[in-house]
């Protein structure tokens, strides 16, 4: 995986597929964490929660319309 692998900076509809690649970088070490929040407008918080979602519940997790299905409560 490369940067020009991941999703544009200028991403504003975010589907599960490009939750996850962002994920997968920041993983991966191609990304830290921080450089992912400030590439993306990103939350610290927003970005734990994608991988959260993906961690225990897999892809299907960071679809927007699935999200009070695998919120933890």
């Amino acid at each position: 995986m490369t940067l020009e692998d991941l999703p544009s900076p200028e991403t504003r509809r975010w589907v599960a597929s490009r939750k996850a690649a962002v994920v997968a970088a920041v993983r991966q070490g191609l990304l830290s964490e921080e450089a992912a929040c400030a590439r993306y407008s990103l939350t610290a918080e927003e970005l734990d929660s994608w991988r959260s979602a993906l961690e225990e519940h897999g892809v299907g997790a960071l679809r927007t319309t699935r999200l009070q299905l695998y919120r933890a409560t």
